[in-house]
């Protein structure tokens, strides 16, 4: 028996993450010799909280774990910002070749975009401020690189996961935790200690609010460190806080007053998106745990469209093939794929088509981008098209 309750590489291509009915459709089409080509479409009707726009993640697991499998897929490219009802991917194939994945897939892709989407809005919230995403320790570990990964790609500037951090090419992010001062005993000895061992290129962020006042203890920091003192973090959870935006007033103005200037204010502790639009204002930076990390996913369904050719689904959906098209202007127009769109039907705008072939007979045939340009893309996306939190 494992140590851990998780799933290894192997068992979720070889589809033993499925729900069990998946399973016996497979013996019932093979059994029953029912070899049907389908078209399917993968999208939400709706998203959480009412939002009116995701980001798509997961693309890349997706790819992996339908390669070598006889189907062609098309899909948005990660990181595209879509909408209820417009199909993001689409799969071709016979369905007892692929069904038993349905389930695996739509998890990637559900938890994934849930993040990301949490992370993008955060970064929206915080004036696209630098926002770190410190919220693995509220998930299950095995999944903390899908969870980092996915807060990154989102626009998060960092994360804090050691092995997250590595698998897409980027640092960790972090400062020093209360434990490090507990066990010292004495905030200002472990803040120099701190400066004497971390490396050049570790940012001196003390932390000000473990033993005593936040404005007290940033002053401390400010007077041991002195010009090496790049930043201050006020955890202060939420119960004990009190007013928390006249906190980082009283500070900032204490820490001006006596020349600190160049000192920056770091937030952490319980924030998410509301709060941020509150105290963006009086501070430079946040960390931001489980309001991305736990983000809720979005409920995506993969839906047949199409049988043998013929527009055919089940009622509440849409039948047949569908392209997505999506002008510079940031509108976009769901259509018959036969259909072709070359202007915008309500700006005259060039468009593109945003569905792409992803895996032709089971070959990945689109680039996989990095993790640093999907991000890229998103915060491009946003800003071009004034994404806004309503």
């Amino acid at each position: 028996m494992r140590d851990f309750y998780i799933a290894h590489e192997d068992e979720i291509k070889s589809g033993e993450t499925t729900d069990v009915y998946f399973i016996r459709t497979k013996k019932v089409l093979e059994e029953k010799n029912i070899h049907k080509k389908v078209f399917a479409d993968i999208s939400t009707t709706s998203l959480p909280k009412n939002w009116k726009w995701g980001v798509l993640a997961g693309v890349e697991e997706v790819a992996k774990l339908l390669e070598g499998h006889p189907v062609n897929v098309y899909s948005m490219p990660e990181g595209t910002i879509f909408h209820p009802y417009e199909p993001v991917m689409q799969i071709e194939g016979y369905y007892k070749e692929f069904g038993i994945f349905e389930t695996a897939l739509l998890g990637m892709l559900s938890q994934a975009s849930g993040i990301a989407t949490a992370a993008l809005r955060t970064k929206i919230a915080a004036k696209f401020k630098p926002v770190y995403s410190f919220g693995i320790r509220h998930m299950h570990p095995a999944i903390a690189p899908m969870i980092d990964r996915s807060a990154f790609i989102g626009g998060c500037d960092g994360v804090s996961g050691v092995l997250g951090a590595k698998m897409i090419g980027e640092k960790p992010v972090g400062t020093m935790p209360h434990a490090l001062i507990l066990t010292i005993g004495d905030q200002v000895k472990a803040w120099k200690y701190f400066d004497e061992v971390m490396p050049e290129e570790v940012p001196r962020v003390a932390l000000v609010d473990t033993l005593c006042d936040e404005k007290l203890e940033a002053l401390m920091a400010a007077e041991a460190l002195g010009k090496r003192l790049a930043a201050i973090r006020l955890d202060t959870p939420s119960s004990r806080r009190g007013n928390f935006k006249r906190i980082i007033e009283e500070v900032r103005w204490e820490l001006d007053l006596r020349g600190y200037e160049h000192v920056k204010i770091f937030l952490s502790g319980g924030l998410d998106e509301e709060s941020l639009k509150e105290l963006v204002e009086v501070a430079d930076a946040f960390g931001v745990g489980g309001s991305i990390a736990s983000a809720k996913p979005i409920d995506f369904s993969l839906d047949i469209v199409e049988v043998e050719g013929k527009a055919h689904t089940k009622r509440g959906k849409l039948s047949g093939r569908k392209q997505v098209y999506r002008c510079e202007k940031g509108h976009y127009h769901r259509v018959p794929a036969d259909k072709q769109l070359k202007k915008c039907p309500l700006c005259g705008a060039e468009v593109e088509p945003l569905l792409k072939p992803l895996i032709k007979d089971g070959e990945i045939v689109a680039d996989l981008p990095k993790a640093r340009e999907i991000r890229e893309y998103v915060l491009e996306q946003a800003k071009k098209f004034g994404l806004t939190l309503e």
